[in-house]
């Protein structure tokens, strides 16, 4: 008989979600045949943008995420700069981007080690404390001295993480939240004092990512090379791209991987669709540049406050292994294990790229071009969010806010099923997984933990007529 498996809140990773599967006998082992995936909170940024000017739009949308709030005040940015017909100079446009990669590097540590190594390891023998204990514990998990090595490197993590703020806040006034972001560059001119603080600070990160973070990520790869070839998903793959360089070029690019095939990106071919996302009809089969966000909590079939973004009507995956196997970076797979290892390559990829950076700033020199604002324009601003593609679209009437609409990684990866009844990313992951033991379905938490989207939950099994299998009390750890 059919069990459904529901994790509400899921835990360790970033806002508020819930996954519910359906587990059923397949061939003689416990699959799962459906999944939704539900982001449990309404929380109405475009509306709050509303009327507003438009300048406070980069400093507003930060507040939509505490992890990583950078990516939005860029994405608002440069959304400002197509509406007001500007560009940062070289400075300023280093600067944010120096700012940038420093909330990549520091959200990437904070996933490999807080946030997803603890489904590996068993620390039985080594730990009887939390945030450890009580927790899952399933028979693959490693113990040892790998587990011991993830232990002590979870709590340098931290220092690490620290650091990466540190370096943030040194262009960026502070962190997590930076106030230097304008449309136009930023507000801060660097000093020789600063270059060398952040260098500092920059050299003990790639040390650590090259030392630590890589040998930890590719020890559990190899510990787990299962799972390589489990989670892939939908196959296809999106980014905006991100990290201005001179010119047009980025040091991630704009691209798509589409059943089998690298295509440019069209952004006038996205919509938004609301045929399972608790939003009125006239929320969807529409551009973000033309979005609504009308609430309808109540309405039928509906069971997600994620809208459905799709490129040309198709689903595709965004995040670090996007980023990586469009550019030619990484191209092992697509699974649960290629997440992990794109993501941590990548924050390699951007510390290097940041060290030489810091040599092309000129002391002292312009970070800022000024533009009034428009009476009426329209603008957007792509860019990438450490967990993926990341858009915002504004509608300037009267000198104010118009209409803002944002398409956050976690809408694209998290996104129930479409208007096509097309699953989701992380649904489609997740459908056809088998699980060893559904009172602990660690497999489930290894899938939503590979795409980044955090924090404590309760964990209810029951079957699809209500009756409660069991009830598990879940503790940070699981």
């Amino acid at each position: 008989m059919p069990t459904t498996i529901k994790i509400d809140p899921v835990t360790r990773i970033e806002g508020h979600l819930a996954i519910e599967v359906t587990v059923d006998t397949v061939n003689g082992q416990n699959q799962i045949i459906d999944a939704k995936s539900n982001g449990t909170v309404f929380r109405g940024f475009e509306a709050i943008l509303k009327n507003r000017d438009p300048l406070d739009a980069p400093h507003i949308t930060q507040r939509i995420c505490g992890v990583c709030p950078i990516s939005h005040g860029m994405a608002s940015s440069l959304n400002l700069e197509t509406a007001f017909g500007i560009t940062a100079p070289a400075n300023g446009r280093i600067i944010r981007n120096l700012i940038l990669g420093s909330n990549f590097i520091q959200s990437h540590i904070l996933h490999f080690y807080h946030l997803a190594a603890l489904d590996y390891i068993n620390t039985d023998g080594i730990l009887d404390i939390a945030p450890w204990l009580p927790r899952y514990v399933t028979p693959d998990m490693v113990g040892g001295t790998i587990a011991e090595t993830l232990v002590n490197h979870y709590v340098q993590a931290l220092a690490m993480r620290r650091k990466s703020h540190q370096m943030g806040a040194i262009f960026g006034g502070h962190m997590p939240l930076s106030p230097v972001f304008v449309p136009g560059g930023a507000t801060h001119r660097p000093t020789a004092q600063n270059i060398n603080d952040f260098r500092t600070l920059l050299t003990e990160l790639r040390g650590f990512i090259d030392n630590v973070m890589i040998p930890d990520c590719l020890a559990v790869a190899n510990a787990f090379p299962q799972y390589y070839d489990i989670g892939q998903g939908c196959g296809n793959l999106l980014a905006f791209g991100v990290f201005d360089l001179s010119g047009t070029s980025k040091l991630l690019s704009r691209g798509r991987f589409t059943n089998g095939q690298l295509l440019s990106v069209d952004a006038a071919q996205i919509k938004e669709y609301v045929k399972y996302s608790k939003y009125s009809a006239a929320s969807g089969n529409l551009h973000p540049s033309v979005g609504v966000t009308e609430p309808s909590p109540t309405k039928a079939n509906a069971y997600s406050w994620i809208k459905s973004p799709r490129y040309l009507n198709a689903v595709h995956e965004v995040g670090p292994l996007a980023r990586m196997y469009i550019n030619g970076d990484y191209r092992n797979g697509i699974s649960v294990i290629d997440r992990l290892a794109a993501r941590v390559f990548e924050a390699k990829k951007v510390a290097d790229a940041m060290n030489g950076w810091l040599n092309e700033l000129v002391v002292g020199g312009s970070v800022y071009q000024y533009a009034a604002t428009p009476s009426s324009a329209t603008g957007i601003g792509l860019t990438e969010a450490p967990r993926g593609a990341l858009g915002h679209w504004i509608n300037i009437a009267n000198s104010t806010i118009n209409r803002y609409q944002v398409i956050t990684p976690t809408n694209w990866n998290a996104s129930p099923k479409d208007d096509l009844d097309q699953y989701g990313p992380i649904e489609q992951a997740l459908i056809g997984t088998t699980i060893a033991d559904t009172k602990q379905p660690i497999e489930v938490l290894r899938i939503i933990h590979s795409f980044d989207p955090c924090l404590s939950c309760a964990v209810h099994m029951v079957r699809p007529d209500s009756n409660i299998l069991n009830s598990i009390q879940s503790r940070p750890s699981i």
